[in-house]
């Protein structure tokens, strides 16, 4: 008889899968406001180079932001691009800084859901607000 795999130790992490709705985009916009800019497009554009950058600070930190330069593309088209080609979402594009968030495949450590007391509370304001 087999026994069953070693369940892994702490807390489990829900894997996204599909575009983020709007309580997803809020929720990471919350987590990403303190995080500094750590890729910089320049003045070439999305190279292959920043591409390669994105995608390895992604592995390392799922929810990153890209400063975008001005280059041979507008903002929305390189940060529309730069997700596109990692496979990340683009979770806010403010002025010219872009928040991606793409999820490990092994051991993710952000979940795109809020946590549960927060629809709580949102619910509760909703009810107080109501006649």
């Amino acid at each position: 008889m087999k026994k069953p795999p070693p369940k892994p130790a702490g807390p489990t992490v829900k894997r996204h899968v599909g575009p983020l709705s709007g309580r997803q985009r809020r929720h990471l916009r919350g987590l990403g406001h303190h995080l500094n800019p750590v890729v910089l497009v320049g003045q070439n554009g999305v190279t292959p180079e920043v591409i390669a950058a994105t995608r390895q600070a992604l592995e390392d930190h799922e929810l990153i932001k890209v400063k975008i330069n001005d280059g041979p593309q507008g903002r929305h088209e390189a940060a529309e691009s730069l997700a596109h080609e990692t496979g990340a979402e683009l979770a806010q594009l403010l002025g010219r800084t872009a928040l991606l968030f793409k999820q490990r495949r092994e051991k993710p450590k952000l979940s795109v859901d809020p946590p549960k007391a927060a629809k709580v509370k949102a619910k509760a304001r909703r009810s107080d607000r109501e006649p």
